[in-house]
């Protein structure tokens, strides 16, 4: 063999030096690659073969203070499609449409557009999620979405609220949304190595549940005010109803129900957004007569008045800075007392003229009146209360009787629970705690005693005027059975933006009040607004509380008291000469009696007139129920023998209103 040639030698080690040095670099460049940018490219293949989806989480619970269920979430799922691995457009958005409930070109333009990815239907529920999977249409995939259910309805519909795409839209849901959502998760839905969609999903990281919100409403007193306020709604014709339910004790509110109404499983469908409204906190409005209550408070407190005290009410009529106001009856002279048990009109606009704008104003701020309560709804309205620099000389006078001044339901309730529960303004309550997903309380909202507004001695000062103001007044549609009811009527005119006039048509009408009257359990207003076949307060709204408040009296275990018959231990005094009349339990004697020839005729007395009657006879007596004389025993002109009884019938009658 002849030796190779230098120079072809040279050249194959050239060569060899060459591929050594690129084996090499080719070598350095994978280690490189596959070691120190490993991360990098295998984000960057991820993206190219897979897309990350976001994954729902299931949202907490709501429930009332017994725990019953107001919202709660099913499994569902979320129906998407990979577009280019979809067979025929044409032919599965004809077979997905019926089931779906999507018309075919919607589905047609999705799965044809320039999209790969697209979402077709949200929270599919298991039954529609079987049909779909049993068309086997390729492209078409599922991941988890859990679906928001209302399982009540309407029920506290307004209260909860409701849930759409973006998160809580209204009510708690939307106040609470954080703790509610909870946090999302991620999937991963795959591609082949062509950039073709295939139907591999993968959960990488699992969605954490949402936090519970128990409310401080009881579904069974939400039942009752719905129940009735649905009815009078109905019966009326009004524009709106409404009840709103608290306990004094701790400012929990108990029932909010509000007409009209929708079923938030469905609240896209309502045709007037302003529905979805929660008007015990959006919605003010001039509250009337029921505001004289404040005045009183503000004017007893103040030593301004006593409840005897005498107020001339002008027959009906007065004039101030050239304008006259008119009551809506005439009356002459009045107690303080019968001022509001009459809901007279001049007789508070005197007081407010006595107690003046700066400590009238200290006191409805003091009240809660021109802020917000608190509550923690969004929307809430502070109401309008202005300043006195800007009342003019009618604006005192105006506000006395209520006017000039708009409030929310949730502020008055909380008022008039100031005077139930012995002075003290509590704060509305809705949220009592929230829990965890194993229902584990996380945390606990307690009650807030914001400020002593009244003392002890005024507020059980003016209960027992308000309670005379339902046994003998205007709010005697609002008694109810066995238990003392506090409140006070409401019949206020509306404004005419036309004419800047106060409209004669009916406005709001509405009773607000608390009971039991000793040892309050329910504060509670009831409002219509602007009922066709109604005109006053005590006629439409009264009765709507004695019905409510009946049943949850009875459903609270609230003990009733004996009132049949009542029993009164103090002696009335008669004149000097005379002796006294007693009011004593069935059976017990009274040796005391004196003959009197005949009996008086006391129907359609009170029963402080016909005790005044009586108080010279000496006889026994007996009384059985509350309000007015209906009926007597002995009749009127019976001869009256020595221990003669007098029993009388009472019952809530008269022909006052207001």
């Amino acid at each position: 063999m002849s030796r190779l040639d230098p120079a072809f030698r040279t050249r194959v080690l050239v060569l060899a030096a060459l591929l050594a040095v690129g084996f090499g670099a080719l070598t350095a460049r994978l280690a490189w690659l596959q070691v120190a940018r490993h991360g990098e490219l295998a984000a960057i293949a991820e993206r190219q073969y897979a897309r990350t989806v976001a994954l729902a989480a299931q949202r907490g619970r709501i429930v009332d203070r017994h725990g019953a269920a107001l919202a709660t979430s099913a499994p569902a799922e979320l129906l998407f499609a990979q577009t280019k691995s979809v067979g025929d457009p044409v032919r599965v958005a004809e077979r997905l449409a019926p089931i779906i409930g999507l018309p075919v070109p919607e589905i047609h333009g999705a799965l044809t557009g320039s999209r790969s990815f697209v979402w077709l239907k949200r929270r599919v529920d298991p039954r529609t999620a079987a049909r779909v999977r049993d068309l086997k249409e390729p492209g078409l995939g599922f991941l988890p979405e859990p679906l928001r259910l209302y399982p009540n309805r309407e029920l506290a519909a307004h209260l909860v609220g409701f849930e759409g795409v973006d998160g809580g839209l209204e009510g708690v849901e939307r106040a609470f949304n954080t703790e509610l959502a909870g946090a999302p998760g991620k999937a991963l839905v795959g591609r082949d190595a062509l950039g073709r969609e295939v139907l591999h999903q993968e959960i990488l990281e699992a969605p954490t549940p949402g936090h519970g919100v128990m409310l401080t409403i009881d579904k069974t007193i939400q039942h009752v005010a719905e129940r009735e306020i649905d009815a009078a709604y109905r019966r009326t014709g009004a524009r709106a109803a409404m009840a709103v339910a608290m306990d004094p004790r701790n400012g929990d509110v108990l029932a909010i129900a509000i007409r009209p109404t929708f079923n938030p499983n469905t609240f896209a469908d309502v045709p007037d957004r302003a529905t979805w409204r929660n008007r015990a906190v959006t919605d003010p409005f001039e509250p009337g007569s029921t505001f004289k209550v404040i005045l009183a408070a503000s004017a007893l407190e103040e030593g301004i008045v006593t409840p005897e005290d005498r107020i001339y009410a002008e027959n009906g009529a007065i004039t101030i800075a050239r304008t006259t106001i008119h009551d809506w009856k005439k009356y002459g002279w009045l107690t303080f007392s019968e001022v509001l048990q009459n809901s007279s009109n001049i007789g508070s606009i005197k007081v407010g003229l006595l107690l003046g704008r700066d400590r009238y104003y200290r006191y409805m701020t003091a009240f809660g009146f021109g802020a917000s309560t608190g509550v923690g709804l969004a929307g809430e309205s502070r109401g309008q209360l202005r300043d006195p620099a800007r009342w003019s000389a009618l604006s005192l006078p105006t506000m006395s009787i209520g006017q000039e001044v708009s409030v929310t339901a949730l502020q008055l309730v909380a008022a008039f629970g100031a005077v139930a529960n012995g002075g003290t303004l509590m704060q509305p309550r809705l949220v009592s705690a929230t829990f965890d997903p194993d229902g584990s309380e996380l945390r606990r909202f307690e009650p807030k005693a914001l400020r002593r507004v009244i003392s002890p001695e005024t507020a059980r000062t003016l209960t027992r005027i308000m309670v005379r103001t339902v046994e003998q007044g205007t709010g005697h549609n609002a008694a109810i059975p066995g238990y003392e009811v506090a409140g006070k009527t409401g019949t206020a005119q509306k404004l005419d933006p036309a004419t800047r006039r106060y409209s004669r048509a009916p406005g709001v009408l509405s009773f607000v009040g608390f009971t039991p009257a000793d040892d309050p359990r329910l504060v509670m207003l009831v409002m219509l607004d602007e009922p066709r076949n109604e005109k006053w307060g005590s006629e439409a709204a009264a009765p709507i509380f004695s019905a409510i408040g009946r049943e949850v009296l009875r459903y609270l275990e609230v003990p009733p008291r004996d009132v049949s018959p009542v029993q009164i231990v103090t002696p009335l005094p008669g004149p000097p000469s005379a002796p006294r009349v007693r009011l004593v339990s069935t059976g017990e004697a009274l040796p005391e009696t004196v003959a009197i020839p005949t009996m008086p005729d006391l129907r359609g007395r009170t029963l402080r007139q016909a005790l005044g009657e009586l108080s010279a006879l000496g006889v026994e007596v007996l009384v059985d129920g509350r309000g007015r004389v209906v009926r007597q025993e002995p009749t009127a002109g019976t001869a009256i023998e020595p221990g003669t009884v007098a029993r009388l019938m009472l019952a809530a009658t008269g022909d006052t209103r207001r």
